[in-house]
């Protein structure tokens, strides 16, 4: 071992000299060794930071997930009281909690449901408004095929019930509707007929009386010369003086006196047509009298048909009115069965039936 290397060697000097050095490097040393442990510490704490955002970060993401679960829920329970009813309340009440949903695919499916309510909705009040206005005017054929067209549309299954409901008004209507008509031609025809029969009446009296009138004037002839026989038979015959005068005393030569009755004619009954015809011939003291039937004509007085239009409610009728006509009592019968009270009714699950009878 070299003894300079050895410090019980050194001079005085160059032990001062070692002894610096000494604590330099000692120094350095220990600084080396604080530094690190600061460092550490400090690293620890970025970690322990860091490990605490990101326990946070996880925190807040499951409550926001939590949160759109719950809002999602929220929507979709919305939207199926508004599928079931479809009232404007309900589709506004599912319209603003979608708004809260942040998923971009549920938000979508939900707004598609949200315009099937909607044109669901539409579709039904087509189609309700084309019946009442075909019950309103049964006749129309052009109507009926339009509310036919509109209840065609309703394919979505919440409609089911309203479309079942909307097709047995229809073809109730249509039902009332041929067979007004039905009694419609039948008292057409009847009433041809019985025009027919008045007319062959009125030609067959019209012969009758031409045929009195013929009789009447023979009558007439035959009076008028009885009237110049009895009148040459009641004159006077006075002879002026002499023996011949076998009536001095002014004696009366009268003839027989005649009196000839016509035959009374009493005609048939003729829709109101009255046939008079009275001769009366006097011809000195004879008289002839010859009456003509007279007709008296029928009177026709048909009773007038009145209608009830009713609506029941589970096999009871709840509503009813009475009208004087088959289309007043179809229209009221069809616009309570559509009020909203009824409708009501019908989608509480009450059975609701409608018609027209005759009293």
């Amino acid at each position: 071992m070299n003894k300079n290397l050895n410090p019980l060697n050194w001079t005085k000097k160059q032990q001062i000299i070692g002894g610096a050095v000494a604590i330099v490097l000692i120094g350095g040393v220990t600084t080396g060794i604080v530094v690190n442990a600061n460092h550490q510490a400090k690293e620890r704490k970025i970690e322990t930071l860091k490990n605490k955002k990101i326990k946070l970060c996880n925190a807040r993401a499951e409550k926001a997930k939590q949160l759109e679960k719950s809002n999602e829920a929220d929507s979709k329970k919305l939207l199926d009281i508004a599928e079931k009813t479809p009232t404007d309340k309900n589709i506004k009440l599912a319209e603003d909690s979608i708004l809260k949903v942040k998923n971009a695919e549920v938000k979508k499916a939900f707004d598609n449901q949200v315009a099937g309510i909607k044109n669901r909705v539409k579709l039904e009040t087509e189609a309700k408004t084309a019946v009442s206005n075909y019950q309103k005017d049964a006749m129309n054929q052009d109507k009926y095929k339009t509310a036919q067209q509109a209840i065609s549309k309703l394919t979505n299954s919440y409609s089911k019930g309203l479309k079942d409901s909307l097709n047995k008004q229809l073809a109730t209507s249509k039902k009332q509707a041929d067979d007004a008509t039905k009694a419609q031609q039948a008292k057409s025809a009847s009433d041809s007929k019985a025009k027919a029969t008045n007319t062959n009446k009125e030609q067959t009296v019209s012969t009758e009386s031409a045929t009195n009138n013929n009789s009447n004037n023979d009558n007439e002839n035959t009076y008028s010369q009885g009237t110049v026989n009895n009148d040459v038979a009641s004159g006077y015959n006075s002879y002026g003086g002499g023996s011949q005068n076998n009536y001095s005393q002014g004696g009366l030569n009268t003839s027989q006196n005649n009196t000839n009755s016509g035959s009374s004619n009493q005609g048939q009954g003729n829709s109101g047509q009255n046939n008079s015809n009275t001769n009366t011939n006097t011809g000195g003291n004879g008289s002839n009298t010859n009456n003509n039937g007279s007709n008296g004509g029928d009177n026709n007085n048909q009773p007038q048909t009145r209608y009830i239009g009713w609506v029941s409610v589970d096999g009871a009728r709840r509503y009813s009115q009475t009208f004087s006509t088959l289309g007043e009592a179809q229209n009221y019968a069809a616009t309570t069965a559509n009020s909203s009270e009824v409708t009501d009714l019908l989608l509480s699950g009450h059975s609701i039936r409608y018609g027209v009878e005759p009293l």
